[in-house]
C-alpha cells in the first residue's frame, strides 16, 4: 500500500519539480489519490510547492511522523502531545506491541526522569521511548542501557564532530554540559524479560540553557540547526542491529572507553541516601565502583550522579528539564 512515505521519498530524491503525471506514473496512482496525498503532507507542515511543472518539496519541517521512517512505519508511533511516552510504550508494551516499536512526541505534559523526577520536553527537542525485546537473562538487561548511550555518544561524536562523553549511568555531556539523559523501565515474564523500555531525550535544536545553565543542545554547539530525524534514524538502526547481534558482551569497556565518571570525585543521590567520593571503576554488572573519604569501596547499581558542586546545584529542582537525567 503506498503512503505518505512514497510521496516524500520520490520528492525528496528527484530534488525538482515534478508532474502529476510523473508522480501517478512512478507510484502508480491515481490522481485523486496524488491529490489527497500531497494536501495532507501539507497540513502536516510540510511545504510543496505547486506550479504548472507540478510539485516540489521545499520543506520538510523537520518532523517525526511515521512516514518519515518507512523502514519502520508500522513500528513507529508519533504524537504530537502526550502525557508521556514511557506511559504510552509501557500499555503497547504489555500489549504485545513489536519488537523495537517507537513511540516519540514533540510534548510530553508530565515527561519522566529518574527518581520521580519530572523532565520538560520543550520544542525542538527529541523525545522518545524504544520497546525493545532483548534476548537477554534479566541480569544482563542492563547492557541494552549503556549499548543505548554508547551509540547515541558515538553518533554526536561521529556525525558532528563534538566531544560527546557519558557519565554514569547513562547521561551524554559536551564538555561537562548535559546534553541528553536517559531512563529504562523493565519487565519480566517468569524467567525471562518481557520488554525493555528505553526512554531517550536530546537537546537538538531547543536551548535547554535558558532553564539551565549546565545543559546545552546540538544547535548551540554548532550554531545552526540540524535534523532530528536523520538523528533519530541513524541511532535506532545501529542501536536495533546492535541488540539484534546480541552483541553486548563488550558494552561495559566501549562504555568506560568514553566516560567522563571514572577518576571524578562525585556524589550519588538514590532513592533514601547520598554518598560522596570518587568514581574509581564500573563492573561488568554496570554498578558504579565508589570509593568513600576513609578508603572504603562500594558498589551502587542505581542512583543520580553528579560530578561536582556545581553540577548538584544545577540538578537539584525538580521541574527543572534536565532534572530526570531521562525521559518520560
Amino acid at each position: 500500500m503506498t503512503t505518505k512515505s512514497d510521496i516524500l521519498r520520490l520528492l525528496h530524491t528527484e530534488n525538482r519539480s515534478l508532474s502529476k503525471e510523473i508522480i501517478c506514473t512512478r507510484l502508480g496512482l491515481e490522481r485523486n489519490v496524488v491529490n489527497l496525498l500531497i494536501q495532507e503532507l501539507s497540513n502536516s507542515g510540510y511545504e510543496i510547492q505547486t506550479s504548472p511543472t507540478g510539485y516540489r518539496l521545499v520543506f520538510s519541517a523537520g518532523s517525526l511522523f511515521p512516514w518519515e521512517f518507512p523502514a519502520r512505519e508500522s513500528r513507529f508511533h508519533f504524537f504530537p502531545t502526550t502525557v508521556s511516552t514511557m506511559d504510552v510504550a509501557r500499555d503497547m508494551a504489555r500489549n504485545g506491541c513489536p519488537d523495537f516499536t517507537v513511540i516519540t512526541t514533540d510534548h510530553q505534559s508530565k515527561g519522566r526522569g529518574r527518581l520521580g523526577r519530572t523532565w520538560i520536553s520543550d520544542p525542538g527537542g527529541l523525545y522518545c521511548t524504544i520497546v525493545v525485546r532483548p534476548l537477554l537473562t534479566p541480569s544482563l538487561g542492563f547492557r541494552v542501557n549503556f549499548a543505548a548511550s554508547v551509540i547515541l555518544a558515538r553518533l554526536l561524536r561521529d556525525r558532528f564532530d563534538l566531544p560527546a562523553c557519558v557519565k554514569w549511568p547513562n547521561d551524554i555531556l559536551i564538555n561537562g554540559r548535559k546534553i541528553s539523559g536517559m531512563l529504562s523501565e523493565m519487565e519480566l515474564e517468569g524467567e525471562r524479560i518481557s520488554f525493555i523500555n528505553i526512554g531517550i531525550g536530546v537537546n537538538i535544536n531547543n536551548d535547554p540553557s535558558l532553564q539551565e545553565p549546565q545543559a546545552t543542545s546540538i544547535r548551540k554547539e554548532l550554531g545552526k540547526p540540524v535534523p532530528r530525524k536523520e538523528i533519530l534514524s541513524d541511532f535506532l538502526d545501529a542501536f536495533e542491529q546492535k541488540v539484534r547481534d546480541n552483541d553486548l558482551t563488550g558494552i561495559i569497556d566501549e562504555w568506560k572507553s568514553i566516560t567522563m565518571t571514572i577518576g571524578t570525585p562525585v556524589r550519588i543521590v538514590t532513592t533514601d541516601r547520598e554518598y560522596s567520593g570518587v568514581a574509581v571503576d564500573v563492573d561488568q554488572n554496570g554498578a558504579l565502583i565508589l570509593e568513600s573519604p576513609d578508603g572504603s569501596r562500594k558498589k551502587i547499581l542505581y542512583g543520580d550522579c553528579f560530578l561536582s558542586s556545581s553540577d548538584s546545584k544545577t540538578t537539584s529542582s525538580p521541574t527543572r528539564a534536565l532534572d530526570g537525567k531521562g525521559l518520560g
